[in-house]
């Protein structure tokens, strides 16, 4: 099936890409969660919006994502979170909790979708996560998860 990325998808494409992909993942997991939308001939029209509002929107340069990864990666993120007796969350933290934590911190907003977390945070104690700025840049921010 032909899609139109609305989202950047890692390993698939950015936001304004036209891309093939099989028919369940695009009917059951893109399209439902507004990461792309049906390709059409008068769809095409949407991809250059869609592109304008990227350029809009992305870090430009390599320099911007610099500048950015260096005030991320001065930050001292908390994030207090309800736990049981033995240090395990109730749930786990979500990128959204972390983009949060990072503006209420001080940080530069940070869109929740470039934060990548390799094991979902599930418990107490100092975690390390990725934001990925830019296509070659990406900065590292600890995070240290305490109970509420």
């Amino acid at each position: 099936m032909k899609i139109i990325l609305t989202h950047e998808v890692s390993g698939l494409g950015a936001a304004g890409d036209v891309v093939d992909v099989k028919d369940g993942y695009a009917r059951n997991y893109l399209i439902p969660r507004k990461f792309a939308i049906r390709w059409t001939k008068g769809g095409e029209k949407d991809v250059e919006q869609i592109r304008r509002a990227r350029k809009i929107h992305e870090i430009q340069t390599i320099e911007q994502a610099n500048q950015v990864k260096a005030q991320l990666e001065g930050v001292k993120v908390r994030l207090a979170v309800r736990s049981g007796d033995a240090g395990r969350l109730f749930g786990s933290v979500t990128p959204a909790d972390i983009a949060s934590a990072i503006k209420a911190s001080g940080g530069p907003e940070v869109d929740k979708r470039r934060i990548e977390l390799g094991t979902p945070i599930k418990t107490l104690g100092a975690h390390e996560t990725s934001v990925r700025l830019h296509p070659e840049v990406a900065a590292k921010v600890n995070i240290e998860v305490v109970a509420a």
